[in-house]
């Protein structure tokens, strides 16, 4: 469910990019989301590294 604003916003979007099937559209967009943030959240063998490891940051004095 979308409120007023937002459902101004996707008209807009749609009319601009002549996007004429708005619940594909929005299936596809809201698919795409979530299979994006699935895969940069899917384990890896090797841990990406701390950033602040080697620059000092998290070394105690």
């Amino acid at each position: 469910m979308l409120n007023h604003r937002e459902m101004n916003v996707l008209n807009a979007y749609c009319e601009k990019y002549k996007i004429q099937n708005k619940s594909k559209f929005m299936r596809e967009a809201i698919m795409t989301a979530i299979l994006k943030r699935l895969d940069d959240d899917y384990p890896t063998l090797f841990a990406e590294p701390d950033p602040n490891l080697f620059n000092g940051e998290n070394q105690a004095d």
